[in-house]
C-alpha cells in the first residue's frame, strides 16, 4: 500500500488530535476516548495507535496544543514592539479579540479539566504563573515597578479570564468601544489615536 493510501487509511495524528479537541469542547474530557473518535472519523480503533500510545498520550498532546496556542502567544504579544505601554497593551488585547492566537473555549475547557485533576490543575497553575510573568515584565519595561507592575498584570489577566468564566457574551462593536478606557485602567496611559487606529484596523473595525 503506497503512503498516501495508509494516510488515508489510518487519518494523521493531527486529524486525532482535532477531533479529540472538538470531543472536549464540545463535552468535556471523559468524551476524549479512542473508540468514539475512531467512529466519528471513520476509522479503525486500531489506526490511533500509529500516532498515539494511548489515551493519556493524546491528553498530553491536547494539553501541549493548548499551552503552545493560548500561553505562547499571549506571552509572545506581551513581549512585541511597542512604543508606549498603551500600545503594548493592545497588543496583549489582540489575544482577547483573535480566536487563532488565544482560543477562549479551549482555555474554559481546559480549566474545567483541571477541576477533575490535579496533573492539569498543576499545569493550569504553571500557565497562570507564565502569562502574569509576561504581563508584569510588559508593565515594568515601561517603567511600573514592584507592586505596582504586578498589580495591573493581575488586573488585566484576571479581568480577562472572568471575562471567559463567566462566558459574558459582549459583541465586537461594545468591547471595542470599550478597549480604550480597559488599556486607561490596565496601564495608566489612554492610548493615543495613532495607536487604537492601528488596533481597529487589525480587527476590522470603524469607530462610528
Amino acid at each position: 500500500m503506497t503512503d498516501s493510501a495508509n494516510q488515508g487509511w489510518r487519518g494523521s495524528a493531527e486529524l486525532w488530535l482535532e477531533a479529540a479537541q472538538q470531543a472536549l469542547l464540545d463535552s468535556g474530557v471523559e468524551a476524549v476516548k479512542i473508540q468514539p473518535l475512531a467512529q466519528q472519523l471513520n476509522l479503525s480503533r486500531t489506526s490511533f495507535y500509529w500516532f498515539f500510545k494511548n489515551r493519556e498520550e493524546l491528553l498530553d498532546a491536547l494539553l501541549t496544543r493548548w499551552r503552545e496556542k493560548n500561553t505562547g502567544n499571549l506571552v509572545q504579544r506581551a513581549g512585541a514592539y511597542a512604543e508606549t505601554v498603551a500600545e503594548a497593551m493592545l497588543n496583549v488585547m489582540d489575544c482577547w479579540l483573535d480566536p487563532a492566537l488565544f482560543d477562549p473555549r479551549f482555555e474554559l475547557a481546559v480549566r474545567s479539566w483541571a477541576m477533575q485533576s490535579a496533573d492539569v490543575l498543576a499545569e493550569v497553575h504553571k500557565a497562570d504563573a507564565e502569562r502574569l510573568a509576561a504581563l508584569t515584565d510588559m508593565q515594568t519595561r515601561f517603567g511600573e515597578g514592584g507592586l505596582h507592575a504586578d498589580v495591573r498584570a493581575r488586573t488585566i489577566y484576571l479581568t480577562q479570564m472572568g471575562y471567559i468564566t463567566m462566558q459574558t457574551q459582549e459583541d465586537l462593536h461594545t468591547r471595542l468601544e470599550r478597549i480604550a478606557v480597559y488599556v486607561e485602567v490596565f496601564t495608566g496611559h489612554y492610548p493615543e489615536p495613532r495607536e487604537l487606529a492601528r488596533f481597529h484596523a487589525r480587527h476590522g473595525y470603524t469607530p462610528a
